[in-house]
């Protein structure tokens, strides 16, 4: 990639998430937010999921998801990837978030992952571990049997377990009070 800032939403996307993630994220970025994931289901009216966190690291709000609403809807209209009539539905990633970014695994370093992999690792599809680091090509895993390295590109779709250590890390720090 040209740009090192700009990050692929998830290593495997394709097809139609992947036409409408390349129409909408330039507008997402805009707005001062970040595409974390995309997905279309249904086939009859298909729905339109969009994930998005604030890039300033604040906690997103409703107003923040019209917002997202608004603008996306506009430019979708306009390039029109979906034909058709389709429904839009725009959120945080919440708490148990999907981790779709090299970004999110090494911010969640400690904290479980439920992971689907498109090639086997260790023997399995899908796994239960506890991420202990990652970069652009690996991410070291352990569960019960021992620790693993599991390709980022193999990794299909992976989010975080809500377990009460994600609680206490996702839980809003006091801010200290002026003297």
């Amino acid at each position: 990639m040209d740009d090192p800032a700009r990050e692929v939403v998830t290593p495997t996307q394709i097809g139609l998430e992947a036409r409408i993630s390349a129409i909408i994220e330039p507008t997402i970025v805009g707005l001062g937010y970040e595409l974390v994931r995309i997905q279309v289901l249904g086939r009859e009216r298909p729905t339109v999921q969009i994930m998005a966190d604030r890039a300033d690291g604040a906690l997103i709000n409703v107003d923040d998801c019209e917002k997202i609403s608004r603008n996306v809807s506009a430019v979708m209209d306009v390039n029109d990837p979906i034909p058709g009539r389709w429904t839009l539905e725009v959120s945080s990633a919440g708490i148990d978030r999907p981790l779709t970014r090299l970004k999110d695994w090494q911010r969640y370093v400690g904290h479980l992952a439920r992971i689907e992999l498109t090639a086997p690792v260790a023997g399995r599809r899908r796994m239960s571990a506890v991420i202990l680091s990652a970069d652009e090509n690996i991410v070291k895993a352990r569960d019960a049997a021992g620790e693993f390295e599991i390709p980022f590109a193999d990794i299909r779709r992976a989010k975080l377990v809500l377990t009460d250590e994600l609680i206490a890390a996702s839980a809003p720090q006091p801010t200290p009070e002026a003297n």
